[in-house]
């Protein structure tokens, strides 16, 4: 979700302004990929690197955490929504730590939409987290160098038992990861788009599920016609 401070600043305004717009697209956005019926929607709230941003900034961006959560989690467990967290919460505030809990626990019976909130999070970061829990079971002798595998492995990351996404979009005019979801997305349509977050709307998700609709999804392997042919 990109863009918010450039939107912010295209118009004159400060950094702040763009992040709570950027907040009500994320709202619309959810509601939409309900409506359609998609089943998972992960969402990069916050990376490990962004605590480099001013302090002002940052603790701007946790203030918005808390008022999305709180003004919203009722209307997400209203509908059905189940919340998860992923990225590195050792850190983290008790108050925030404590709203994330609050927000998984509340709808974690929920099965009408799974949204995935990355909040604190690297790649990189969770990738040597997951190699770290393995080598401490590894040293303890509680699992052998054999038994890794690409399935066991992605058990100790964050997004265990999350599938891998099939669509990433990302908005801004980047064409990047930043550091999202590198295990994860090996094998993920990626569609980027020009326009900043706060600007994207229904017809963008459409038209972004319409073009991941039109690709070829091969996984390492040949076309079907090709096959036959």
């Amino acid at each position: 979700m990109d863009g918010n401070g450039r939107w912010a600043k295209s118009r004159g305004m400060p950094r702040t302004a763009g992040h709570r717009a950027g907040v009500e697209a994320l709202r619309k956005t959810v509601r939409a990929v309900g409506e359609l019926g998609i089943g998972w929607l992960t969402v990069y709230a916050f990376s490990s690197e962004n605590w480099s941003r001013p302090a002002s900034e940052v603790s701007d961006l946790m203030g918005l955490l808390k008022l999305f959560i709180r003004r919203d989690l009722a209307e997400l467990h209203q509908n059905g929504v189940k919340v998860r967290i992923i990225g590195d919460r050792r850190n983290l505030t008790g108050d925030i730590r404590a709203l994330l809990e609050e927000a998984e626990a509340l709808t974690v019976d929920n099965t009408a939409m799974n949204l995935v909130i990355a909040f604190n999070y690297g790649a990189r970061d969770e990738i040597a987290r997951a190699a770290a829990k393995i080598a401490r079971l590894a040293a303890a002798r509680e699992m052998s160098p054999d038994q890794i595998t690409e399935e066991t492995f992605a058990a100790f990351t964050d997004t265990a038992g999350i599938p891998d996404p099939d669509l990433i979009i990302r908005t801004g005019g980047d064409q990047r990861l930043s550091n999202f979801l590198l295990w994860q997305a090996a094998y993920a349509e990626l569609v980027f788009l020009p326009c900043y977050w706060p600007d994207f709307g229904r017809d963008d998700l459409l038209g972004a599920i319409e073009t991941f609709s039109g690709r070829d999804r091969r996984f390492g392997g040949v076309a079907a016609q090709d096959v036959a042919s």
